[in-house]
């Protein structure tokens, strides 16, 4: 089995990217879509060519059946007010809201180049807690895009959690994944520990996107980040309030760096095929 490592060459210069940790205007699209707006243009003006949103932040995250109303199509209504707004701002945008494909709905982000085009729409593919699972159909992809010379991948909230999607985001060449995250206050260890981690363990940068306050009774985390290569910190921000972090990501000073830590060239995916077996038949083995 061939060890396949990224060969495409990150952006020369460094990336400015900026996150948004804001509590949504639960179920109010277009009060959404205003603060967006206002906050590209905030992000826009300190320098940042990317601005990634939390999760569903368009529909808002905990609005139970009212999911099913707001929900849209990946070319819809909302899809050219962001493209829009990205186009004014000249930033590229990644943003969360409910897609609607036929009766299904996805809990899905979609990439908008600075000039309002969409370049990558995904779902979400582990869906977490009972809710979600009601509400969403899973995604069935990974998917990655170019946005300003970076390699970029998005995930979204509880997908961060399993190693195996950012592993494979990196070895189809992301530099940079974009997190939309929900996270809920008790699990504040995927925040300060899970998500530098990831970074370093794959050698991406991750900016890690999450809602705050409370929401309809859910009690958002905040701790949003941008979490360097290395695993440090480039900004962070506290558990409650709106805030708009802003950082420099370059890329090819870490990338000047990867000899110390040669995770990916050094796999040995042909022993890894374990990763494909069921937990059931894990637990089998262990019993028997």
């Amino acid at each position: 089995m061939a060890n396949h490592v990224p060969t495409g060459s990150p952006a020369s210069k460094p990336v400015t990217v900026a996150l948004l940790q804001a509590a949504s205007d639960s179920g109010d699209v277009a009060a959404n879509l205003r603060r967006l707006r206002r906050v590209a243009g905030e992000a826009a003006a300190a320098g940042a060519a990317i601005l990634v949103t939390p999760e569903l932040f368009l529909s808002g995250y905990n609005i139970g059946d009212r999911m099913w109303e707001l929900a849209e199509p990946a070319d819809g209504p909302m899809a050219a007010t962001v493209g829009e707004i990205a186009r004014e701002a000249g930033i590229a945008i990644v943003y969360g809201y409910p897609e609607r494909v036929g009766r299904d709905v996805h809990n899905s982000a979609q990439a908008i180049d600075r000039a309002g085009r969409p370049v990558a729409n995904y779902r979400k593919v582990h869906l977490y807690g009972a809710e979600e699972k009601r509400l969403f159909r899973p995604g069935d992809r990974f998917v990655t895009c170019r946005l300003e010379g970076l390699g970029v991948g998005i995930l979204i909230c509880y997908d961060i959690e399993f190693p195996e999607p950012a592993r494979i985001l990196a070895l189809r060449g992301a530099d940079l994944l974009l997190v939309p995250t929900a996270l809920d206050r008790g699990t504040q260890e995927v925040a300060t520990r899970l998500v530098p981690a990831r970074a370093l363990e794959n050698r991406v940068a991750i900016a890690y996107a999450n809602h705050c306050g409370i929401e309809n009774g859910y009690l958002h985390a905040g701790l949003s980040l941008i979490a360097a290569p290395d695993g440090a910190a480039l900004a962070s921000a506290p558990a409650d309030g709106e805030i708009l972090l802003v950082a420099p990501v370059d890329m090819a000073a870490y990338r000047a760096r990867d000899l110390h830590y040669p995770y990916l060239a050094e796999r040995r995916p042909d022993l890894y095929d374990g990763l494909l077996e069921q937990v059931t038949a894990r637990r089998d083995a262990a019993n028997g």
